[in-house]
């Protein structure tokens, strides 16, 4: 009698494995999954929580969206959400954390070099804008008055930043910019010159005079970890209260209310943070108070 061999037996029960595992995995739990998500109160989460306007999607409340006009400028008829590019086939984060605080400096022979900004100089970019669009003080802890960030290479005449104090150099403010202080424990600040070599400095920020407090939230300058964010705050959104309302021509008070009135609080009461969905509000403004022509 011809036995099987164990390499036949063990690929036999291989693939006897594989058929049961696709017919459950693959076949019966997406059934069972897709049949649930069905379920009234969950389907409309399970196809992406879509938000409609006279029977058609218009977006989903899980995802935010860009409100500019075709050059990417933003609408002022409209709330704006946090910075980010809103393209949900190519969202992320920048990965760049706490520990970027030095620019890499525009290089002066090649035009429009924009260099590459630090996460610190996009956040203080950032603010002086949306302070000067809003009319907010727009000022931030280490950051400069002309939105960079306040750091400060500091030279000892010793290794190990020992000694007497040689050279400091403002790192993110190109020459011939004024350095954001003439000086630093009695020596003068230098302005950054591209291509310096400042990595032997010993990295200061430096605090500033700006409020503890910014006028100017942090989600208005900070991009979400997907991009896609689609609430902002409801400090960020009343900050943007007067700006709608002389685009659309009604009072501050009538954009308050709408706000007001889309506001979330935390979930169960303390998970997460207040919030305000974009689109959601945006769709109300529209809704009752249209443009005018």
């Amino acid at each position: 009698m011809r036995t099987v061999p164990d390499s036949l037996r063990r690929l036999g029960a291989a693939l006897r494995i594989l058929l049961v595992l696709t017919v459950l995995v693959g076949i019966a739990y997406p059934l069972a999954v897709t049949a649930i998500a069905q379920v009234p109160g969950l389907q409309s989460r399970a196809d992406g929580s879509p938000v409609t306007r006279d029977g058609q999607v218009v977006g989903s409340a899980l995802l935010g969206q860009s409100f500019a006009d075709a050059k990417g400028t933003p609408l002022p008829q409209y709330f704006q959400g946090r910075p980010g590019g809103y393209d949900p086939t190519a969202s992320g984060a920048s990965n760049l954390g706490p520990e970027s605080i030095v620019d890499t400096l525009p290089d002066p022979a090649v035009k429009g070099d924009p260099g590459r900004p630090s996460l610190l100089t996009q956040v203080c970019t950032r603010s002086v804008a949306v302070g000067r669009e809003f009319g907010a003080d727009g000022r931030r802890p280490y950051c400069t008055a002309d939105g960079v960030g306040a750091v400060l290479a500091v030279f000892y005449a010793q290794p190990s930043y020992r000694g007497a104090i040689t050279r400091v150099v403002s790192v993110n403010q190109a020459c011939p910019a004024a350095p954001f202080v003439a000086t630093y424990r009695g020596v003068p600040v230098q302005c950054a010159r591209f291509g310096g070599d400042y990595a032997a400095g010993k990295l200061v920020p430096v605090r500033g005079a700006a409020p503890s407090r910014p006028a100017v939230p942090a989600d208005a300058v900070t991009a979400s970890g997907s991009g896609l964010d689609p609430d902002i705050s409801p400090a960020y959104a009343r900050l943007q209260e007067r700006s709608v309302a002389r685009a659309r021509g009604i009072s501050v008070a009538q954009v308050a209310a709408l706000v007001a009135a889309h506001e979330h609080a935390r979930d169960l009461g303390f998970l997460g943070a207040a919030r305000v969905n974009v689109l959601q509000l945006n769709l109300a403004l529209d809704a009752q108070y249209p443009l005018r022509r």
